[in-house]
């Protein structure tokens, strides 16, 4: 008996050519390759990578939040501090990613679409944020923006204050979240071309209406990826913003910062606030992982 799976007739549309049918035999579905018992060893290694690297450590905060109840969770979240720490953080993240948005956009858009000098090193220097550390750009803004920096006594004497305050958090943030929105949307840009863009322009619309209805539709969903991407690197992000902060509690402080900072003072009650603000945090990343899972098949289908 012939295998249907693996073979397929093919005639001719009239069958009046006296010729006989042409069996085609299409290639068997090729069998995994590898030992079974080598994939099942490492997808054990796998998981148990996964479990000590990721599970482990949440599993724990959690039994911490919550290890002696309900109600030192409660207490913690009417914290002022923490209150305060999250409102900041909140504030921050929004902004720097309405920052990034713009800018990032319109960066690939730059970069896409146009050949200028210096392109390619443009192209570098966003990609800068994610091979150095955030340290070092916390840094690099107090010798910019600091009392002794290139700008820092010019602002001083117009009563500006960048460094320790929250204009330092977020031009750190937005250079430390900044690649993520670009990176999301040139891929789409560079695969759309540009004759829609082109046809459009022919036709007499003009640059505002061409990226809103050309543009913008195409980009939708890498832009929202980018957008949640950015907005989650915002609210995690510590070491840029430790060091142009000061960490001053209710002015200067974030989540992010007042979790090391509760956890690192003695007294039960100031772990408990830490591991309930490292618990808010986890939450929002776990929210922002489900967003990033919707949004990921509508990006692939476009």
């Amino acid at each position: 008996m012939t295998d249907t799976a693996s073979v397929s007739l093919k005639t001719s549309s009239d069958g009046d050519d006296g010729r006989p049918p042409v069996v085609v035999r299409s290639p068997r579905r090729r069998s995994r390759p590898g030992n079974p018992a080598t994939r099942w060893i490492l997808r054990i290694i796998a998981v148990v990578y996964v479990l000590g690297l990721v599970a482990l450590p949440v599993g724990t905060v959690v039994e911490h939040t919550f290890e002696n109840g309900l109600d030192p969770v409660l207490e913690s979240l009417r914290n002022p501090d923490l209150q305060s720490a999250a409102r900041l953080g909140v504030l921050v993240a929004l902004i720097s990613v309405a920052i990034n948005t713009v800018f990032g956009v319109g960066i690939a858009i730059l970069l896409v679409r146009y050949r200028f000098p210096g392109r390619r090193l443009l192209n570098a220097i966003i990609d800068l944020p994610v091979s150095i550390s955030p340290i070092v750009v916390g840094i690099a803004l107090i010798f910019v923006y600091g009392s002794g920096g290139w700008f820092g006594p010019a602002l001083n004497d117009l009563g500006i204050q960048i460094i320790f305050a929250t204009p330092a958090l977020i031009l750190a943030t937005v250079i430390v979240a900044l690649p993520l929105v670009v990176r999301e949307v040139i891929p789409v840009l560079e695969e759309a071309g540009t004759e829609q863009d082109q046809a459009a322009q022919s036709l007499g619309a003009n640059a505002f209406q061409r990226f809103v209805r050309i543009t913008l539709p195409t980009i939708k969903w890498a832009l929202a990826y980018g957008v949640v991407l950015s907005l989650a690197r915002s609210l995690g992000e510590f070491g840029a913003v430790r060091v142009v902060s000061g960490s001053v509690a209710g002015e200067s402080q974030t989540l992010t910062l007042f979790v090391n900072d509760a956890y690192q003072e003695f007294g039960a009650q100031a772990e408990q606030d830490a591991f309930t603000a490292a618990f808010l945090l986890m939450c929002v990343a776990v929210l922002f992982i489900v967003i990033i899972a919707l949004l990921r098949p509508k990006e692939q289908k476009k």
